[in-house]
């Protein structure tokens, strides 16, 4: 009976083991680590981290002039705020991605180009949001 005993045990070590070495040797995928990356940098820049600090309100009704997503000062900001920041931030990844696209589909001059004015657009787009943006919380 105790051989039986310490041959399971021995298995079961083993097992352990074998898993252990397998998770300690296991490393995150290229991909994942920069997705993660990415997420937490357009997290900090849109915002995020003053939203979970201060927990404002995420917007505000005034009756003459309807609903206000964006603060009017540049000391402070709605939950509203960061939504719309880090929405910005990842049209404009999302477009320089198309103009990398582009550039790798060369072979393919119409998807090429279409890839290139896709990301140029969204890149636009954003810049040009994002700037009207702070100039309305400067403006106050």
């Amino acid at each position: 009976m105790s051989d039986k005993i310490r041959k399971t045990s021995e298995d079961m070590s083993f097992s352990l083991s074998r898993w252990f070495r397998k998770l300690s040797t296991n490393a995150p995928s290229t991909f994942i680590v920069t997705v993660a990356g990415l997420a937490y940098a357009i997290f900090l820049f849109g915002g995020g981290l003053y939203t979970l600090i201060n927990q404002p309100v995420a917007s505000y009704y005034t009756e003459s002039g309807g609903f206000l997503f964006l603060y009017p000062d540049i000391s402070y900001q709605f939950g509203a705020d960061t939504v719309v920041a880090a929405t910005l931030y990842v049209m404009g990844f999302i477009g320089m991605l198309f103009i990398y696209q582009s550039a790798k589909n060369a072979n393919k001059p119409r998807q090429a180009y279409m890839l290139m004015v896709a990301g140029v657009a969204f890149l636009l787009l954003s810049y040009i949001f994002l700037e009207g943006a702070i100039s309305f919380k400067l403006s106050g």
